[in-house]
């Protein structure tokens, strides 16, 4: 129940709650953010499973919790790094725009990167990925429900005033217990594994988060701008990450698969590091 219908049903309810804010002006406002969206955009495609890839590796992290690392590498933020950019008086449009063209891209960046990663870090042992079909669930989960969301903010943008916290309050809430479930479903992996896998993301969400900033330092972008890179580098989508680490599991367990780990601990972690940040860019951004 949970795998089958929750999870699937919790991930597109949050993506299209995420199309509630999305307008067709913001796949095409890049080009008033060219130098900075080109900087995002990087960070996330690139340079962030590169970070993710040098970590395992120096942790020693094998197999399927490998594997569940490099999966939350792939997936862009989503909604909580429009909240968190937001929060920290960053430039929220250029946010919205990363987050929408980046959820794009990873309909099919996401399935091809999984498959090489299962290849390499689970060898013969791994799930047989199939690139097209995980492609195709990952339109049906996330670009379909944000299409919606946008559809129905461009045809009834009254209703979607009133309802739009409504429903980003319920996606959060939604995000939270499938977190948990995560967790309880996995309670024996997660506690062994946590003392290893707590470090590593920590690591790897302060690394991206600097990484942000270093890279719009060195390319003069303002102030607002740095503290948006900053966070759509560090900050993870850890639902999308859960589905599609449920989506590749060889099996067929109503329990959420080893491969899921990272993203549900991600989900606490990230907190921890990215809160900090955002109340101490607040005022830089004044």
């Amino acid at each position: 129940m949970l795998v089958k219908v929750a999870l699937p049903l919790i991930l597109a309810f949050i993506m299209f709650s995420l199309g509630l804010g999305l307008r067709g002006s913001d796949f095409t406002r890049v080009v008033k953010f060219p130098k900075a969206f080109g900087t995002g955009l990087f960070n996330q495609l690139i340079l962030l499973p590169i970070i993710a890839f040098a970590i395992v590796m120096a942790f020693e992290i094998s197999g399927e919790l490998a594997v569940s690392v490099m999966i939350l590498s792939f997936c862009p933020g989503g909604v909580t790094s429009n909240v968190l950019t937001r929060l920290a008086n960053g430039n929220t449009p250029l946010s919205i725009s990363l987050t929408a063209v980046t959820s794009l891209l990873s309909i099919v960046t996401v399935p091809l990167l999984v498959a090489l990663s299962v290849k390499h870090f689970m060898g013969v042992e791994g799930p047989q990925v199939n690139v097209t079909a995980l492609g195709i669930k990952m339109f049906l989960l996330t670009a379909v429900p944000v299409g919606l969301g946008m559809l129905l903010t461009a045809k009834a943008p009254g209703v979607v005033e009133k309802i739009s916290k409504t429903i980003s309050r319920i996606a959060l809430v939604l995000f939270v217990l499938i977190i948990i479930a995560a967790l309880a479903a996995n309670r024996a992996v997660f506690f062994s594994n946590l003392p290893l896998l707590g470090p590593a993301l920590i690591l790897l969400n302060l690394v991206m988060l600097g990484l942000g900033l270093g890279s719009s330092k060195l390319l003069k972008l303002d102030t607002k701008d740095a503290t948006t890179i900053s966070l759509e580098s560090g900050v993870q989508n850890g639902t999308l990450g859960i589905a599609v680490g449920a989506m590749i599991a060889a099996s067929a367990s109503e329990s959420l698969p080893p491969t899921t780990i990272a993203s549900a601990v991600y989900g606490i972690t990230m907190y921890f590091v990215s809160l900090p940040f955002v109340f101490r860019r607040k005022n830089a951004g004044s």
